[in-house]
């Protein structure tokens, strides 16, 4: 909770005792409970923001302020109380506990979260860009006259010493209005996350040097700040990130004139299995939104307008990552795309021409073992063909290749979600493992990833990975080691019943 949130929650839970134990009215500074409880309700609302979980706390201490003349006073003489006066006066009582408790525990369940701390050296900048693509029209549309746009968030290194106004997680969030409906939550349920915020600092000064690029590709029904955690951990070790939000996939995307562009509900099937037809018609569209952000990219290097970039962007060395839907646009996107020298696709099956053709470059996949698929309520089919397909691009990589998998993980835990609230566990919304060390195990591997194959850095991760994290199944073939696996057990294709 935040600071006045807290203060809140304890003005609201002294005036309760006080208004239940009269006699505690008799100490001279409990009289200022009341009004001290209403002061940091207003102090709370205007200086922290207010957001729905604190909505118990406010009504009690509306209802607290309100009923504090009309409570009875220590010494003063009063009827005997009836049968039917202990029976309302306890009633309310019990009702008034439940409610402090819903003020207390439900901000404390979802709570504005904190990011873990990078452990790279840099510092973390962060600006976004508008781009449209006067090339390509937009396929989710009818006008045949719309272009393709584009919200893209670049986060670069900054010095160690950069200080200034922290960058909010979603600083639109109404942009998760159709997701939030999708789950069947009310359109304000994530409204709260732009009082998140990121380790990012908005327009911060870059730090010297020219640093490797990689794209980020977000989930359906996703957005680009979906992974920021993992994002975070490889800019502050040396990498400038270009996350995208994909129009119409994505859950929204606001552009600066005020449009949002909402998720298109023919990318969500829910009487398929897996991904529909549609999908698959999609993602090479959506990998030309990863190929004309290396475009743009490259004049950023030439000339940020913003005066910030210029020169820093090291487009030699670039790579793609993505998980779910956009791990298979960044397969698609490497496919098509020399220039991206690097691949990690995050627990998502291989698009069927990436099957047919194989990818060259090096690369990574991220995901979990068949059994927590099957745990998470996976249909067979799906997670054979997940399975299958990663097995059957890695068997082909003509050099370097991985194959990490970790047990426990669901699919949410491949994103922030697992950083949202406690209560997604207990409801089993992510997997088994404890979220943090998940997030933890998929940023040490895409740091490793991408220092060996865009720096040329020797890594021990890539070669005795179960040191560190005992729990990953690990599988590599490469120029550089021999084939081998670690873990509990070894990877190998799926077993079909």
């Amino acid at each position: 909770m935040r600071p006045l949130e807290v203060l809140l929650s304890l003005a609201n839970l002294l005036t309760f005792l006080a208004l239940v134990v009269p006699r505690l009215r008799a100490v001279p500074w409990v009289r200022f409970a009341a009004p001290a409880s209403m002061l940091f309700c207003v102090l709370q609302v205007v200086l922290e923001g207010p957001r729905w979980q604190m909505v118990p706390a406010y009504l009690l201490s509306a209802l607290v302020f309100l009923g504090w003349p009309l409570s009875p006073r220590e010494g003063v003489t009063a009827k005997v109380p009836s049968l039917a006066h202990w029976f309302a006066a306890g009633t309310g009582t019990l009702v008034g506990l439940v409610w402090l408790s819903a003020s207390v525990v439900l901000p404390l369940l979802i709570p504005v979260f904190r990011f873990p701390h990078p452990t790279g050296p840099f510092g973390i900048g962060t600006m976004t860009y508008h781009w449209v693509d006067s090339a390509r029209a937009e396929v989710f549309t009818a006008d045949p006259t719309d272009r393709r746009e584009l919200m893209v968030q670049i986060w670069y290194p900054a010095p160690a010493t950069a200080s200034g106004r922290r960058a909010p997680y979603v600083p639109h969030p109404q942009v998760l209005a159709p997701l939030a409906k999708l789950i069947r939550l009310p359109g304000f349920a994530f409204g709260y996350l732009k009082y998140v915020s990121t380790n990012a600092i908005s327009g911060a000064d870059a730090a010297e040097g020219s640093f490797p690029v990689l794209l980020f590709s977000h989930g359906r029904g996703g957005f680009r700040q979906h992974n920021t955690a993992n994002v975070e951990e490889l800019v502050s070790h040396g990498y400038v990130v270009a996350t995208i939000d994909h129009p119409y996939a994505a859950s929204g995307v606001l552009f600066p004139d005020g449009r949002l562009a909402k998720f298109d509900l023919r990318m969500f099937d829910p009487g398929h299995p897996g991904h529909s037809a549609f999908i698959d018609s999609i993602i090479p569209f959506l990998a030309q939104d990863a190929i004309f952000t290396l475009d743009r990219l490259g004049n950023i290097d030439r000339l940020d307008p913003r005066g910030i970039l210029t020169g820093r962007l090291d487009l030699q060395h670039a790579g793609m990552f993505g998980v779910s839907l956009g791990g298979a646009t960044t397969a698609e996107a490497c496919l098509r795309e020399v220039r991206l020298k690097a691949c990690l696709m995050m627990d998502v099956f291989m698009p069927a021409n990436v099957v047919e053709s194989g990818l060259t470059q090096p690369a990574m996949w991220i995901s979990r073992d068949t059994a927590s698929m099957r745990l998470e309520g996976w249909g067979q089919g799906d997670i054979d063909e997940t399975q299958r397909t990663m097995r059957t691009v890695f068997d082909r990589l003509p050099g370097d290749g991985y194959l990490v998998l970790i047990p426990g993980m669901f699919h949410p835990n491949f994103s922030d979600f697992p950083l949202f609230s406690p209560v997604t566990r207990w409801l089993h919304l992510v997997g088994p493992i404890d979220g943090r060390r998940g997030l933890t195990i998929v940023s040490a591997f895409e740091v490793a990833f991408f220092d060996r194959e865009l720096k040329g850095q020797e890594t021990v991760l890539l070669d005795r990975p179960t040191e560190r994290f005992p729990e990953v199944v690990f599988e590599a073939r490469s120029s550089r080691v021999a084939p081998r696996t670690g873990g509990s057990a070894a990877v190998g294709p799926p077993k079909v019943p």
